[in-house]
């Protein structure tokens, strides 16, 4: 019987993207939470780190305060905008939430809101809208962030709806959190997608901000419960994309966890997000970093797994073969 779960518990999310293909198997509504415990260099999603709403400006996009000003006439308080040369640059409030009416009344789309919070039960109305996708295709809804497991409650209460709706469950995360968190959801997962950014203590604090051995920990712990288990790693130049680095990574996994492993997709850098660092007046850590192009990172990827797969891990180029994957409960 599917434990009962309150529809009314709330939480911050950023996204909710439905028809994904590559977040677990079949057609998946995606509920992406707010927050986020690591720094990682290469994010492109700066609008996932703060827990809390945010509101970004494309100041390029602003028609000018003297032409417009919509925002600023309905703003609860003018002072936290910066104008320059006649536009609107940056907003700067303590509780973005109280501007949201300012992007709302922007026509251009010059302020972005990222972030909102809402309840279990109005989630929930938005992924039943897609249960006949779910039927037909083997898919259903799946945890992202920033961290789903830094609004634990809010997290677990969403996986209850589901189950409780018959709809299948997956989470993608970090693992940086402390284990209660993860015991709280791990029940109720029909599979898990765990990121590891390198299995290195030094290097991965040097490009994430944090340490290692609670993700490692909580990586134990999770391949343990029995909960298919598919490890993401992005392959980011100068962090752990050499070759020493995948075969170390590739080691560790084989003597770690033999065949506990579903899966382990390798997924390619791209240099992305650099206008949503700039609208939220944040600095683009990636800056100076080039990406591999295109035609040369999809062979390097294949070229990658082949290494990995000669430690005997199931290693695939990309998150396509996601739809592949057994989950725990049609096992």
């Amino acid at each position: 019987m599917s434990a009962a779960y309150d529809p009314m518990v709330s939480g911050t999310v950023f996204n909710i993207q439905r028809f994904s293909v590559h977040d677990g198997p079949g057609i998946r509504t995606v509920v992406f939470l707010k927050g986020c415990s690591l720094r990682c260099r290469w994010c492109s999603n700066p609008e996932s780190l703060s827990k809390s709403v945010q509101i970004g400006v494309y100041a390029n996009r602003c028609l000018g305060v003297d032409k417009c000003g919509a925002c600023l006439d309905v703003a609860p308080d003018r002072a936290v905008f910066d104008v320059q040369d006649g536009r609107v640059t940056a907003i700067r409030a303590r509780r973005a939430e109280r501007h949201v009416p300012c992007a709302e009344a922007c026509p251009t789309g010059a302020l972005k809101v990222w972030g909102r919070r809402v309840t279990v039960g109005e989630v929930m109305k938005e992924v039943v809208a897609d249960r006949s996708f779910y039927e037909s295709s083997g898919g259903g809804i799946t945890l992202s962030g920033g961290e789903a497991l830094l609004q634990p409650r809010f997290a677990a209460e969403l996986l209850k709806a589901a189950r409780a709706e018959g709809i299948n469950t997956c989470m993608e995360t970090a693992l940086n959190v402390h284990s209660d968190a993860l015991d709280g959801v791990l029940p109720l997962l029909d599979m898990i997608f765990c990121d590891l950014k390198h299995v290195d203590p030094a290097a991965h604090r040097r490009c994430t901000g944090a340490s290692n051995e609670q993700i490692l920990t909580n990586l134990r712990k999770v391949v343990a419960s029995g909960v298919p288990v598919v490890i993401r790693i992005p392959v980011v130049p100068d962090h752990n994309g050499s070759e020493s680095d995948l075969r170390a990574t590739a080691r560790w996994l084989a003597e770690e966890f033999g065949e506990g492993v579903a899966q382990v997709q390798l997924l390619p850098f791209r240099k992305l997000g650099e206008d949503k660092y700039a609208a939220l007046a944040m600095p683009y850590p990636m800056r100076d970093c080039r990406a591999p192009p295109r035609e040369s990172c999809d062979p390097e990827l294949r070229r990658a797994a082949g290494v990995m797969s000669g430690y005997g891990v199931s290693a695939v180029a990309g998150a396509a073969d996601s739809s592949r994957l057994r989950l725990k409960s049609a096992a």
